[in-house]
């Protein structure tokens, strides 16, 4: 894809949009970036090196006249693809692209891209250790903190690109046949967003704040596949009731793994996905398995924190689904303290009731969803309200017993109260490191 002295206006900014600003410069494109927030949004260190580059910041908006004057539109995850920009740039007959297809025009490595509701960094990350234990170079980024953006100039010495990829990033891939897209393919030499391995490791109830219902989340989902073809694979969950349906309109070798058989099925799924990409690649199921003995877990993901008199503290910050609330409470096998809520996502949370009656000892509501939890479990559980996680954290920790685990599965996002769910992760740590 040609950018020279092209005009990219990047609408977003965070890290998405400074690292498609950086990557769009050093292509020769004329970087622009609009942002919602005030000035403070970029740090001082970008603002500086923007000022530097002759990259124009637009904050505290995105208005019409800044958008239309642009020959490129690309989109950071955090704006939903139906914004006013989004409309106006289509209006104004201009190409918009969501930042991975954008990023990923200039990638010339094989990409495996691991979506799905819940599991994601896990899997990328088990899947790039493996990887690297095979004896091949990897690189880890996309929807786990780092964008792809960042990291597509610099790929000499790497041989796949391991790529965790959201709905919010897959809704802006284009249709093979967009009329943008045929439109652009000239002028531009646009290519598809194609994955040579695409993996959907599962599907239920998530982002429903963004999508309108579960079928334009799954819609969202299958975009990932849309312009593989026959060179290519797709790994699919042969346990989830949505798999085939999705398997109908993928062009591309089909895969299932967690199949239900001998010797499956007390399998962790996950892990079974990632035996499925390596047989793909040619990776020795021995090497897998030793991966999955050593692997330490990812950050914010049931990470052990402390134990105190005898009570475990486990950070399961990035569960932001009830799915992944019910994943960590299966996992523990001691009476739970659980802390939940944050900003919701129009998530039914009774799909857990069973297993918080079961398991639950006293719960902690915080955030805007603490009525809605309150609601739903409180003729289940023991359920108080807080006011801030700190209170939960020294509520829990006076009721708590030995034997006890007090447990951070927020099952909801975190934007109410924290920057992100690393942040809100790293806080539940820092409480935790402080009692006494």
């Amino acid at each position: 894809m040609n950018i020279k002295g092209k005009r990219v206006t990047i609408v977003g900014g965070k890290r998405s949009g400074m690292a498609l600003a950086r990557l769009v410069t050093a292509l020769g494109g004329k970087a622009k970036i609009s942002e919602l927030g005030p000035e403070e949004s970029f740090p001082h260190e970008f603002r500086d090196w923007a000022k530097q580059q002759n990259v124009v910041l637009e904050c505290q908006g995105h208005s019409r006249a800044f958008v239309e004057d642009s020959d490129i539109v690309v989109v950071s995850p955090g704006v939903r693809f139906d914004a006013p920009p989004v409309q106006w740039a289509n209006e104004n007959g201009t190409l918009v692209l969501g930042e991975v297809e954008f990023a990923s025009q200039f990638c010339d490595k094989p990409i495996i891209a691991i979506t799905g509701s819940n599991g994601k960094t896990t899997v990328s990350t088990l899947i790039r250790d493996m990887i690297v234990a095979a004896g091949h170079k990897a690189c880890l980024c996309g929807n786990i903190g780092s964008p792809l953006a960042g990291f597509v100039l610099d790929l000499a010495q790497t041989d796949y690109v391991v790529l965790e990829i959201s709905s919010f990033q897959l809704e802006s891939v284009l249709d093979p046949v967009s009329p943008f897209r045929r439109a652009s393919a000239q002028d531009l030499r646009v290519k598809g967003f194609q994955p040579h391995i695409a993996v959907l490791l599962n599907f239920n109830q998530n982002h429903l704040d963004r999508h309108k219902d579960l079928e334009e989340y799954f819609q969202a989902k299958m975009r990932l596949f849309l312009n593989q073809d026959q060179k290519d694979f797709a790994v699919l969950n042969a346990q989830d009731p949505k798999m085939a349906e999705a398997a109908k309109d993928i062009k591309s070798w089909v895969v299932y793994f967690n199949t239900g058989a001998p010797g499956e099925k007390a399998r962790n799924p996950n892990h079974l996905a990632v035996l499925e990409v390596g047989r793909i690649l040619g990776i020795d199921d021995d090497c897998c398995e030793k991966v999955f003995r050593e692997f330490k877990g990812v950050e914010h993901r049931l990470e052990s924190v402390r134990c105190l008199d005898g009570i475990d503290f486990i950070n399961d910050s990035k569960a932001t689904t009830a799915e992944a609330g019910m994943w960590a409470l299966q996992s523990l096998n001691q009476p739970i303290l659980m802390i939940c809520g944050g900003r919701d996502k129009n998530i039914d949370f009774s799909v857990l009731s069973k297993i918080v009656q079961q398991k639950v000892k006293r719960m902690y509501a915080i955030g805007e969803a603490r009525k809605k939890i309150r609601q739903t479990f409180e003729k289940l559980v023991d359920l108080q309200e807080c006011s801030t996680l700190e209170e939960a954290v020294l509520q829990a920790r006076q009721s708590a017993a030995k034997g006890d685990c007090v447990l951070l599965s927020p099952m909801c996002a975190s934007f109410d109260m924290f920057k992100d769910y690393e942040d809100r992760g790293r806080v539940f740590k820092d409480i935790v490191r402080r009692l006494t």
